[in-house]
């Protein structure tokens, strides 16, 4: 009998926070759809929606994955939106092949992947701009990603400061990108930001085998990751926040609920105050979980 009301009682939770769900975009492969989960109830301050791109190496993952609704739920806890996105899974049923012709293809196609992830971000936020019925404020966005979905949205924000950037609704800026294990891909050689960016938080571990920590290339093509994309930034006198996991590997990538008093800060400081804050930290935490160390060969 206690088991059955514990049920109920997770039930009846659950859907006190249950998701309303939109279609975005129709593509020739598939129909693309957002929830969104809200707040119990706003408070005086404009908090940011959070919208986020869920990670899988391009070939799988979801936006209703369970491990994510917790952080979703503790978003909407501390008052923050959240848009949870779908987007077309590029590298999903591709060959690459072996030798310099496959890893040449395998290039094209993780670049290919990349941006038409940029292009179905862009599609949600011109779909939320124009349905303010919504109540999600497209001048108020944090865009956050996890492995794949990291790399989506830090490369949207390289887009947007390069003016590459697919439709976006006129002056569109972000206000943040909160990046687990997320880098850019490039087969042009290493991506350079043109103008200053919205302020990024990479976070990312030192020994990460599946998203370069620093880069991967090999005649300009490959990935830069957050250690080179944040040095940059740096360089130029430009804000950025990194934090550096010593001795992690892809598992930072699931790391969205441990670390929230990073992320808290990051949002209430480099958001929300329009505090031009620069930090590079580096974190030994042995309490943070441990998984199995995920590499490319494991993904693909």
């Amino acid at each position: 009998m206690r088991k059955l009301l514990f049920s109920l009682a997770l039930f009846l939770s659950l859907a006190a926070s249950a998701q309303e769900t939109y279609r975005f975009a129709e593509r020739d492969t598939c129909s693309l759809y957002l929830d969104i989960w809200r707040p119990a109830k706003a408070d005086s301050l404009e908090r940011p929606a959070i919208m986020f791109v869920f990670g899988g190496g391009f070939v799988s993952g979801s936006r209703t994955d369970p491990f994510y609704q917790k952080w979703y739920q503790r978003l909407n806890k501390e008052g923050y939106p959240v848009v949870a996105i779908d987007y077309r899974l590029g590298m999903k049923g591709v060959k690459v092949g072996n030798g310099l012709a496959g890893a040449a293809k395998a290039g094209d196609a993780f670049l290919n992947a990349q941006e038409i992830g940029v292009e179905d971000v862009c599609s949600a936020i011109c779909f939320l701009h124009a349905h303010p019925e919504l109540g999600i404020d497209t001048d108020n966005l944090v865009l956050s990603g996890n492995s794949a979905g990291a790399i989506i949205s830090v490369a949207t924000a390289y887009h947007l400061a390069n003016g590459t950037a697919p439709e976006v609704p006129d002056g569109f800026r972000l206000k943040g990108v909160m990046s687990f294990a997320g880098a850019v891909i490039s087969t042009s050689g290493a991506p350079v930001f043109k103008s200053r960016p919205c302020p990024i938080l990479f976070l990312h571990g030192t020994e990460d085998q599946a998203v370069a920590y620093k880069q991967l290339s090999f005649f300009g093509r490959g990935l830069w990751g957050s250690s080179y994309l944040a040095r940059q930034l740096r360089k130029k006198g430009w804000d950025c926040v990194i934090w550096r996991f010593k001795g992690r590997t892809h598992d930072v990538a699931a790391y969205m609920d441990y670390l929230w008093p990073i992320e808290k800060e990051f949002l209430e400081k480099n958001v929300m105050q329009g505090i031009r804050l620069s930090l590079d930290a580096t974190l030994d935490d042995p309490s943070l979980p441990t998984w199995k160390n995920i590499s490319l060969d494991d993904i693909y």
